[in-house]
């Protein structure tokens, strides 16, 4: 019985020292602390968890740290998108004459002669020679889209005209003061396409029904 009161001191000498310890890391961050309540399935851990799985924490997909998201991925599915919103927020706009895939047919015509034409320049005594060809789809978009630009380009004040070739278009560009060979060679032939700014509005009149599609 002698040895109780020591027995007795050193448990509790023993507890206090763990209470204290506890206390310590829970201050400090420490294993026992914040982490450690998360992982005992607190209140603390349901946060950290939502947090860990995206859901509205940090890295979650409602966080816009770097702004809201614009980008529609696709740039011809951007380009309908934009033009469906103003018809949209139109309310004089007629639906009987709407045709969006008519204007998706133009950009895949846009696409084609962007990104798979074959442009071949040849310099004359009065200008820049471009032979423009494809296959399948893209002869036929070649043949849309070059000579309606020309057009486009004379109405601008270009001297340019088209000739049509079994597998594509002969685009012939003059040289003048405005339109030096120098300028022509560094524009190269989508350079020259892109000049003007009748893509847009021409694209929402195409999708109004207000346009052939060229």
């Amino acid at each position: 019985m002698s040895n109780f009161p020591w027995k007795t001191t050193l448990a509790v000498s023993t507890l206090l020292a763990a209470t204290a310890y506890a206390f310590a890391q829970m201050s400090s961050g420490g294993p026992m602390g914040m982490h450690g309540q998360m992982q005992q399935g607190g209140v603390m851990g349901h946060m950290h968890s939502q947090m860990m799985q995206g859901q509205g924490g940090m890295h979650g997909p409602q966080s816009t740290a770097a702004g809201a998201v614009t980008m529609p991925g696709q740039d011809a599915f951007g380009a309908i998108q934009e033009i469906v919103q103003i018809l949209q927020s139109d309310p004089k706009t007629d639906w009987s004459k709407v045709n969006i895939d008519t204007l998706r047919q133009h950009l895949i015509d846009m696409n084609e002669v962007t990104l798979h034409a074959a442009a071949t320049p040849r310099v004359t005594d009065s200008g820049i020679e471009f032979i423009v060809t494809g296959e399948g789809r893209t002869v036929e978009a070649i043949k849309r889209m070059v000579p309606a630009h020309a057009n486009e380009l004379r109405e601008i004040g270009w001297g340019a005209k088209t000739d049509d070739l079994p597998n594509g278009v002969k685009l012939t560009v003059a040289v003048t003061e405005a339109q030096p060979l120098t300028k022509l060679k560094a524009l190269g032939f989508m350079g020259i396409m892109v000049q003007g700014s009748h893509h847009q509005p021409h694209h929402l009149m195409i999708a109004m029904g207000q346009f052939p599609m060229h």
